[in-house]
């Protein structure tokens, strides 16, 4: 094939790809937009996952009516005009891609009106080309309707996960700028349904409680109170931190909840992750992380923001500077709470309680409760050169008799092929996931009521999940029914978590499912409930209680992993022994 220059409309497909990855992604563009207008007030409106439709509405400073179909012109932008200003970029937007790729992969209609205009004006395209033009009057600002996204673009609109998924994509897109901009009111409407609304009171912790809840903005702490006073000396003149971090007391099972801005432009950042977790070094267990909002304000001189048309990436200038400043900025909020504690303290503060307890058969009202569900203890690595350290070869266990535990982890067998070490947290994982799945077949789930009902708040992406699986809850021993905004209230939860963190285990579920399509939802909620009800690492058993453990894990149909899918036993063979001892 001989090589030619491309048509218009597929070079606009091509860079339409790039910057439309899917519905999300159209609603960053235009909030970004909305703020770079000075908007003081943004509306998102979307349905059917935002395929359907996206609306968003400001009151920004409005597009002149001699521009407006100029700026649906690939690389026609007001927010730079030469190579210096690409050196100190200091909007959102600037590449003059967003708005021609929406065009091209959709049909657009927008209606703007801006102070130098007698009037409003409308306009419409379809596929880029514009097919309409008119008067029409409108307050200042700007709305923008997307409508029919990517259905000129089958293959990538079949790449798209389910609705819900993609409502949670869109909800966590509008909840990172109403935390960045505390002083825009934000409002979401999902199929109809409000699901944000921030006041634009400019207090991060207002758009922190409206979108974590109370529970959580109540545990936060202010960053940048005390930098000059930090014993390392004080941050950089050109770096300042700022916004909140959760104290030690709240945590979550995974990173969805590290929110980070560069001159407030929401971005992704490993390098700020990191810093960000080391400042809790020694006040989080293994495997929790912490709820955090953390802007930095830096001369736009000193970081590239011209990385990737999505803009969610950046280069800075000095890493190891903004690295200092992200980690000391977060541990001086800390301290200034309460002391940092020695290692001894440590583990007595924030690690797992020992106490007398009943039996872990007993009904789990009878007085059991985990601090953590930390696999901290219980991990296994196995690198498959040690001749010692085998997975168990087989989907099914001989009788073992018991000998001990080690570690207040790990309970040691005797089998007819050797020695057994067993992880006691992810056998009772295994033990419990397959009960949970059984009674749940049977409809058979024991339940207990609550005695008053318990509110339960969740974030918006976590609301867009929580919609499509919530009457089907009750299958496991849950009732919950709609109780305003984001709240619902919980008349009944599973007996299996009675007086444990049961609202930790769906919180769980619902940011994992807003990852990925809700299709095996069921399955991810079992594996939550069992890892919330099993037995922790480090905790002591009894004889009888491990050798009912052993019982019951013969009998399972995977002994050998837990739901998550790691080892929950390893096999010293009576061979490897006498060859370890020199007897063969």
């Amino acid at each position: 094939m001989p090589i030619r220059i491309l048509e218009p409309q597929v070079v606009a497909r091509i860079a339409a790809g790039e910057v439309v990855e899917r519905p999300a992604s159209v609603v960053k563009e235009l909030v970004e937009n909305s703020l770079d207008a000075g908007s003081s007030q943004i509306a998102v409106e979307v349905s059917g996952g935002g395929v359907g439709l996206i609306r968003v509405t400001d009151n920004g400073a409005g597009i002149p009516a001699a521009e407006l179909e100029l700026a649906f012109q690939r690389y026609a932008t007001s927010k730079i005009s030469g190579l210096d200003d690409l050196e100190s970029i200091s909007s959102l937007g600037f590449r003059g891609e967003a708005l021609p790729s929406i065009a091209a992969v959709s049909q657009v209609e927008i209606v703007t009106w801006a102070a130098s205009d007698p009037t409003g004006n409308y306009l419409n395209l379809k596929e880029g080309v514009t097919v309409e033009q008119r008067s029409q009057g409108r307050a200042q600002g700007t709305t923008i309707t997307v409508k029919n996204l990517l259905r000129n673009v089958p293959a990538r609109l079949k790449f798209l996960k389910s609705p819900t998924t993609e409502n949670g994509h869109i909800a966590n897109v509008v909840s990172q700028y109403a935390l960045a901009y505390p002083e825009v009111k934000f409002t979401l409407s999902s199929e109809g349904r409000a699901v944000l609304r921030t006041p634009g009171g400019g207090k991060v912790i207002d758009s922190i409680s409206e979108i974590y809840g109370l529970e959580i903005a109540r545990e936060m702490l202010e960053l940048g109170q005390g930098e000059n006073d930090w014993q390392g000396g004080p941050a950089p003149p050109s770096v300042r931190v700022s916004g909140m971090v959760s104290a030690p007391t709240v945590s979550r099972a995974n990173r969805d909840y590290l929110s980070f801005f560069v001159n407030r432009r929401w971005i992704n950042s490993r390098l700020l992750s990191w810093a960000v977790e080391e400042a809790y070094h020694g006040l989080l267990m293994t495997g929790r992380h912490p709820v955090a909002v953390v802007n930095i304000s830096i001369p736009a001189s000193e970081v590239d923001v011209n990385i990737h048309p999505t803009k969610t990436e950046v280069k800075f200038q000095n890493e190891r500077l903004i690295f200092s400043a992200v980690q000391k900025a977060v541990r001086q909020a800390l301290i200034a709470q309460a002391p940092v504690p020695g290692i001894e303290e440590v583990a007595t503060v924030y690690g797992v309680k020992t106490q007398p307890r009943p039996s872990f058969w007993s009904p789990p009202e009878t007085g059991y409760h985990p601090v953590s569900s930390s696999h901290q203890a219980g991990s296994y690595h196995h690198t498959g050169s040690s001749p010692l350290a085998q997975p168990t070869p087989s989907l099914s266990l001989p009788a073992l008799r018991l000998l001990g535990q080690l570690a207040g982890s790990y309970i040691i067998a005797e089998g007819p092929e050797g020695l057994y070490l067993i992880d006691q947290h992810a056998a009772h994982e295994r033990i419990l996931f397959e009960q949970i799945e059984r009674q749940s077949q049977r409809r058979l789930v024991e339940v207990q009521g609550m005695l008053e009902p318990a509110t339960f708040e969740v974030t918006p992406q976590q609301d867009a999940s929580l919609k499509a699986c919530y009457l089907d809850l009750p299958e496991f021993g849950f009732s919950l029914e709609p109780f305003g905004e984001r709240s619902y209230l919980v008349r009944a939860v599973p007996l299996l978590l009675h007086k444990k963190d049961w609202g930790a285990a769906l919180r769980e579920l619902l940011d994992a499912l807003a990852d990925g399509d809700a299709a095996d939802w069921r399955e991810k909620l079992m594996i939550s409930f069992a890892c919330h009800g099993a037995i922790k690492a480090g905790q002591a058993l009894t004889d009888d209680e491990m050798r009912e453990m052993l019982r019951q894990l013969e009998k399972a149909a995977t002994p050998n992993s837990c739901p998550h899918g790691r080892p929950t036993m390893i096999r010293l063979s009576s061979a490897q022994l006498e060859k370890e001892f020199q007897r063969t």
